[in-house]
């Protein structure tokens, strides 16, 4: 039998121990494979179960030997001995299982029933298939018949959907044709009404005696204007229709063919209805009762669509009517002075002045919501009013647009007084616009109104700017030049040299007055933007007024450049004119070279104040490029081409004054090399290059000469250090230095060289070698190079001149120059030596 085990599976029931296996066969049953049936669980319980019964009757059996003394278990069921002999001697082995050909035949009955209870549970899963399939024929034939149920109920469905759509078809034509004739039948009744009015004021011309209570009853104005309305289009339309002209037949007297005296008589009746509402309308108004006005302007909405109310109500406004108003904005804005009161006081006027209008439009604006029909119409036709009336007759007065021929002094604004007012009216004028949107002005365009208001100041307005800023220009060199007069008025006693330095001075570049020009452009360019809505007319009218900058800026560091450059040329008038040869007295000596110092003393003031110039000059041209790359080039771009045409102005523009800068700077270093030649000639004795043989020690220091020329060039160029920059100072201090060291060539030609002499050169050479290093220029640096060896033609022996050129053969032909200089030239006979070295340069 089964039984459940512990864990839950069902197990096989173990035989007693006292009965034998095979008397009790194993009994199985379908019902014990369903559900949770595992045929591992079922040999497993087997194995655990029966085995263990087996077990200990062979253990009962076995009393006293323990644990089988010490013999092992097999795999076969069978003990093995210690030794082979010992086994030999017991006799045949006991098996371990003895149970074992029971437990097969077990296993064996087990097998047979399992395969039988296989076969029936093979006939019940077949018989099982047949219902199954019968079951579901008899399914499937049912689902079928409900189906076809189901599409004869949609069948029937659908129909009874189409006959209610008709029927509901029918009764909605039924009703429409019951709503068109209750339509027609109304309209007709209607028609009837107006005939019988219409009549009514077809009588007679003129006569309006004899008609209905409701056109003179003014409970029911409002009813006899809808009516009067309708009869007027009626009547009109029947003339326009039959080609009669209304005003030829109105002055007949037999009018009884068609509507022309009805039409005449209901044309009077509408004014004069129009005219009494009108008049309570102002009535109602003065006593502030807005429901009448609210009535009688919706009644007087039919007579044009109101527009005769809404325009007569806005213009008996009081701020269009009172000329108290009018004054009072005049002198809120003007001042009691006019325009002496200055922009930022008509700034201020302005504002307060637009503060109060918008205030009073706010207020209308709540009345007008209140009252009209159409408050939009109403809101726009007073803010058009308001702009074209009140605010036209403030900027009338206030903008003068003055003359291009004639303009204004400077000392009474100028024209950039002008331009100033017209910004700042411009400015509130456009936020009074804006003030006015937000309160509310209907379908009126109140900002292209606005711009209409300054149309004929914008028109002209880019030649007003640029005349604005010449006229600025011209009156601050005007007051520059006054000043300078100022100056030189008071230097009346001193010496011309003095006075001319003095106003030299006076006359310099300032960065100051170019920081003022651009201070001007700028302003200039912020107009530009506040009147110039496009961005192809902002970036013309920026242009234009930059060209002006360019113009000015130009002229005025050229004009500067200019005036250094004449303190130059007198520099160099007061030298040649006291140069004198040498057969003078030695009194007439003296004075030349009093006279000399003192013109080259104006000519190192002349040096400094052109070299500040310059400086000046580049600051100048900095202080304009930035402006355009931070103001300027930006508004240029969205126009093609326009930012590079004003970089090329502003290079043209700037060529004048390079030219005379370059011109200058040549003048400089005239300048400096004649006052050198001077000092060389001055200081460089004879003696210097050819030492008496006294047995004293030679002299190694520099000559006085060089150390006056060195000390004059440290003092003079400390200033072009300072004020030359990048590439100009390289070819200046480039150009010097060349100038420098030809001047040298040619001077030291003229003496005659020992060979201590030679020595003293070669410290002089050095010197100036050490100077021009601080120009940074290596060709310069490279010729006193040579000039030191070339020096060496006065020291070697005779015998070693001709090798002297080995190494430098580009230095040989000034070399040989000076080789004829040599103390010793004749007496050496050094000519000789040289013959072949002469000929081969």
């Amino acid at each position: 039998m089964m039984k459940e085990s512990k864990d839950g599976t069902r197990g096989v029931k173990p035989p007693s121990k006292a009965s034998s296996v095979s008397s009790l066969p194993l009994i199985l049953d379908i019902d014990d494979f369903k559900g949770d049936f595992s045929f591992d669980a079922l040999f497993g319980n087997l194995v655990n179960e029966l085995l263990p019964s087996f077990q200990e009757d062979d253990m009962d059996s076995s009393e006293g030997h323990g644990s089988l003394g010490g013999q092992d278990v097999l795999s076969n069921g069978y003990l093995r001995g210690p030794s082979e002999t010992t086994k030999s001697a017991q006799g045949p082995s006991t098996p371990l299982f003895p149970e074992v050909d029971s437990l097969l035949s077990l296993f064996q009955d087990s097998c047979r029933e399992l395969v039988d209870l296989r076969q029936q549970i093979d006939i019940r899963l077949s018989n099982l298939k047949k219902e199954v399939s019968i079951q579901d024929s008899k399914h499937r034939k049912t689902l079928s018949e409900l189906e076809k149920g189901v599409d004869g109920l949609f069948d029937s469905f659908a129909r009874l959907d189409t006959r209610i759509s008709s029927v509901g078809q029918t009764a909605a034509k039924i009703g429409d044709h019951l709503q068109s004739a209750d339509s027609q039948r109304e309209t007709a009744s209607q028609t009837i009404e107006l005939i019988k009015y219409l009549m009514e004021f077809n009588s007679s011309p003129g006569d309006l005696i004899e008609l209905s209570s409701l056109f003179s009853d003014d409970s029911r104005v409002a009813e006899a204007a809808s009516v009067a309305q309708k009869l007027r289009s009626f009547a009109e339309e029947d003339i326009g229709r039959h080609g009669i002209a209304v005003p030829s037949v109105m002055g007949t007297a037999n009018a009884s063919r068609g509507l022309e005296v009805a039409v005449a008589n209901l044309q009077d009746y509408c004014n004069e209805l129009e005219n009494r509402l009108l008049a309570r309308f102002d009535a109602s108004s003065q006593k502030r009762d807005l429901s009448t006005m609210g009535e009688c302007a919706k009644i007087l909405s039919q007579f044009n669509r109101g527009t005769s109310a809404m325009q007569h109500y806005v213009a008996s406004r009081p701020m269009f009517i009172d000329l108290e108003v009018m004054d009072a904005d005049t002198r809120l804005v003007l001042g009691d002075d006019g325009l002496q009161a200055g922009p930022s006081n008509i700034a201020r006027g302005l504002s307060a002045l637009y503060k109060e209008i918008t205030e009073t439009v706010r207020k209308e604006a709540a009345t007008i919501m209140a009252v009209f029909p159409s408050p939009n119409d109403v809101m726009s036709i007073l803010v058009q009013r308001v702009l074209e009336q009140r605010v036209t007759a403030i900027l009338d007065k206030l903008l003068v647009k003055p003359s291009l021929v004639n303009l204004p002094p400077v000392d009474q604004g100028g024209l950039l007084l002008y331009l100033r007012i017209l910004a700042v009216a411009y400015e509130k004028t456009q936020e009074l616009a804006k003030e006015l949107r937000d309160v509310g002005c209907g379908d009126l365009d109140v900002e292209g109104l606005t711009e209409s208001l300054f149309l004929v100041h914008k028109d002209e307005y880019p030649e007003h700017e640029q005349a604005s800023l010449r006229q600025l220009y011209q009156a601050k060199m005007v007051e520059l030049r006054a000043e300078v007069q100022q100056s030189s008025d008071t230097t009346g006693t001193f010496g011309r040299s003095k006075a001319a330095s003095i106003s030299s001075s006076h006359q310099q570049i300032s960065v100051t007055v170019v920081t003022e020009f651009v201070r001007w452009n700028e302003e200039a360019i912020s107009r530009c933007n506040l009147f110039s809505s496009q961005p192809a007319t902002l970036a013309t009218n920026v242009k234009s007024v930059f060209t002006c900058l360019l113009d000015q800026v130009s002229q005025y560091i050229t004009d500067g450049l200019e005036r250094a450059r004449e303190s130059l040329n007198e520099a160099a008038s007061l030298r040649e004119r006291f140069v004198i040869g040498t057969s003078v007295s030695r009194r007439v000596a003296a004075a030349a070279a009093s006279a000399a110092e003192a013109a080259a003393a104006a000519g190192e003031s002349s040096f400094r104040s052109f070299m500040v110039a310059v400086q000046r000059c580049a600051s100048s041209v900095a202080i304009v490029q930035q402006y355009f790359a931070n103001s300027i080039s930006r508004l240029l771009l969205p126009v093609d081409g326009a930012h590079a045409a004003s970089c090329e102005e502003m290079a043209t523009a700037m060529s004048s004054a390079e030219a005379a800068a370059y011109k200058g700077l040549q003048q400089c270093i005239d300048t400096v090399m004649a006052e050198v030649e001077r000092l060389l000639s001055a200081e460089q004795k004879a003696t210097d290059y050819r030492t008496p043989d006294d047995g004293n020690a030679p002299d190694h220091r520099p000559t006085n000469a060089c150390t006056r020329v060195v000390a004059y060039l440290s003092r003079v160029l400390d200033v072009a250090f300072t004020a030359l920059e990048s590439l100009n100072k390289q070819a200046f201090l480039s150009e010097l230095g060349n100038r420098l060291h030809k001047g040298l060539l040619n001077h030291w030609q003229r003496f005659t060289f020992s060979a201590s002499g030679g020595l003293r050169l070669k410290r002089d050479i050095t010197e100036y070698g050490e100077f021009v290093r601080s120009f940074n220029a290596p060709s310069v640096d490279e010729k006193f190079e040579l000039l030191g060896i070339m020096a060496n033609v006065f020291i070697v022996a005779p015998e070693s001149l001709s090798t002297l050129f080995e190494g430098t053969p580009s230095i040989r032909k000034d070399a040989l120059r000076f080789i004829q200089l040599r103390e010793d030239f004749k007496t050496a006979k050094i000519a000789s030596r040289l013959t072949t070295l002469m000929s081969e340069a």
